[in-house]
Order: structure tokens, then C-alpha cells, then sequence
């Protein structure tokens, strides 16, 4: 924790208050949230990003996506758009966010849609032709206008919200009471040999209620990296140098996997959804290999970044001891509509 978020302390109270008094005029019915009569989906998180909620929707549209219509619908957060927006293949980072464009690219026959108010996107997808039956909802646990069937609550394993504090000094968006909303709650980025004794420490953390179901996931890593034509094997990284670049909350997990791998790389890092300037996209140009993230390669492949150079790491949510389990209860709550 920096000295100058430190410093800012005093105005912990005040947000706590704010945001735990907006929450109870929902709690009380004093302010509305919208229902509907299909199933959604909410993925969200108590703190400030890094906690893997684009693995967890892509996890979620491998799971649902040949047994019935659904889209996604984030926010499209730092785009230079407003409003409803049906995502193509076609457009850029800048125009719809990272994360939708990573969607979109991977799975190309789902919809895909960005919207800010959460409402006017639900009715605007629920206007389509062809209709979704389910809606996901990324990064959406907040906002309290649109009450989802379903909450899924992530936290991370190095960073659990149990042992966080208020914005501005902490990371948490809201208080920790706000966690009760969630039906499942997932600690991510486990170590895959986590022990039943840590475990059960961290549940003990969390307390959560009866009614609510408490899962771990760790990253799987592929074992290639890929650009928009080619894959290559990391092995083949065994034995050169490369550059590592990464924009995202917490690129810690990732540096330790290479690491492990003894992998010669040095790392450029840059902060959260960071859109790269003329003169980052001139440095990086003068790299040899470049290996990012999928949602820092689908900003700087639409840069003038040369492509036969620039390479993402694929990685996807891995369901620890009960991944059955988790993929009942989610199919159950859709077979409920």
C-alpha cells in the first residue's frame, strides 16, 4: 500500500457509509431493482480488479453455449463509445473495450454487447431477433438497477476481501456484508496443491451463509502461446529471450508460471486496461518476440505493433476438486426458468 492511499484513511468511513447506505435502500425496496423472468447471470468481485472474471464468463459460455441463446454484456470499460453496442470481430479495443473484443474473438457465434446501464442492454439484447435465454453479465456485481438470478462472487486466493478494507486506502468497491448476495463464491488463482487445511482457513475467513456454496479455481496455462494465425509451444521459448507484456490488475501469477519455467524474459508492466501510446507501440516494435495477455493482445493487435511478432498465453478457469458440482448448480439454476 503506497503512502499517499495510506494517507487518504480518513476517508475510509465515509465511503464505507456511502456505499453501505445505497445498499440498504435496495435491500429495503426503496430503491428498485429490475427483475426478469429469464436467467441471468452476474460474475463480479467486492474489490477493484485481479480477481479473474473474464476467465470465469469464458469458463460460463464453454459450459452453456450449445444448450441454449446467450450473450454477454459488459460495461465496455475506458471505450470511447456510448451507449448499446453489438460487438463484431471487426472492431477494435477502442471502440468496445478489451475484454468484450477477447470475448467475441474466442467465441464468434454468441452475442456479445457492451452498454453501461445494464438495464438498456438487457432490453435492447431481449429486442433481437433471435433473442438470448441467458444473459451474462460481466462485472456487474454493483450494479444493484438489475437484479440477477444468480450472483457469482469472485475473490483472489493472495488478496481475499475478508482481509481487505474500503477504497480509497483498500481495494474493496463496497463493505463485506455486500458478499451475502452471492449464491456462489469463488476463491481464484489457487495453487493447484491447495490443501484441504487452507481450505478450510479461508472458509473460515469468508463465513459465509448457509445458503451459499464456496468453490476454488486455479489458472490452467496452456501449453502454447498463439497470435491470429499460428500457435508455437512455450517449450520452443525454452532456449530464447523474450518480452513479457502485461496490463492487467496483477501480473504475478503469470511471472511466477514462467518463472517455474525457467523462461529468460524480461517484463514490461503496464497498469489496468492500459491503452498503449504511439511511442510504447514505437519501443515495442523494436522487440524481437513480445508475449502478452489475451486482453493486452487484443489492444495491440489493432496497433501498429508487427503482428508476426506478438503473441498472447491462452489460459482458462480450472474448477478445483468439484468442478461437477459447480456445473449442476449453474445448470440447475438455468433449469429452474
Amino acid at each position: 500500500m503506497n503512502l499517499f492511499r495510506k494517507i487518504l484513511f480518513p476517508i475510509v468511513p465515509i465511503y464505507y457509509l456511502i456505499t453501505w447506505f445505497r445498499n440498504v435502500l435496495y435491500d429495503i425496496g426503496f430503491k428498485k431493482s429490475q427483475e426478469y423472468n429469464f436467467p441471468i447471470i452476474a460474475v463480479g468481485n467486492l474489490s477493484v480488479g485481479g480477481t479473474g472474471k473474464s476467465p470465469m464468463i469464458e469458463y460460463l459460455i464453454m459450459l452453456l453455449k450449445e444448450k441454449l441463446l446467450l450473450a454477454t454484456l459488459s460495461r465496455g470499460y475506458k471505450r470511447e463509445t456510448k451507449g448499446f453496442q453489438i460487438v463484431n470481430r471487426n472492431a477494435t479495443a477502442k471502440e468496445i473495450g478489451d475484454e468484450p473484443l477477447q470475448f467475441k474473438k474466442k467465441f464468434e457465434d454468441i452475442v456479445v454487447a457492451v452498454d453501461a446501464d445494464r438495464r438498456n442492454g438487457i432490453a435492447n439484447l431481449r429486442a433481437l431477433e433471435q433473442k438470448p435465454e441467458l444473459i451474462l453479465l460481466d462485472d456487474a456485481y454493483q450494479h444493484r438497477k438489475v437484479k440477477a438470478g444468480l450472483y457469482i462472487l469472485l475473490t483472489a486466493y493472495y488478496d481475499l476481501y475478508s482481509d481487505d478494507i474500503m477504497l480509497p486506502t483498500g481495494n474493496l468497491r463496497e463493505p463485506i456484508r455486500g458478499a451475502k448476495r452471492a449464491k456462489i463464491v469463488v476463491v481464484t488463482k489457487c495453487p493447484e496443491d491447495l490443501s484441504n487445511e487452507e481450505k478450510q482457513k479461508i472458509e473460515r475467513k469468508l463465513n459465509l451463509e448457509s445458503d451459499q456454496t464456496l468453490y476454488f479455481s486455479s489458472i490452467a496455462y496452456s501449453s502454447y502461446v498463439s497470435n491470429t494465425v499460428d500457435t508455437k509451444s512455450i517449450e520452443s521459448l525454452q532456449n530464447v529471450s523474450f518480452t513479457l507484456v502485461t496490463g492487467i490488475a496483477n501480473p504475478k501469477p503469470l511471472l511466477d508460471h514462467y518463472q517455474s519455467l525457467g523462461l529468460k524474459f524480461d517484463h514490461l508492466n503496464y497498469k489496468d486496461h492500459h491503452n498503449f501510446t504511439a511511442k510504447e507501440i514505437e519501443e515495442l516494435n523494436q522487440k524481437t518476440i513480445i508475449i502478452t495477455t489475451e486482453k493486452d493482445y487484443v489492444r495491440l493487435v489493432s496497433s501498429k505493433v508487427s503482428k508476426d511478432k506478438l503473441w498472447y498465453q491462452p489460459i482458462e478457469t480450472n474448477i478445483l476438486e468439484n468442478k461437477s458440482k459447480f456445473d449442476e448448480q449453474i445448470l440447475e439454476y438455468i433449469a429452474s426458468y
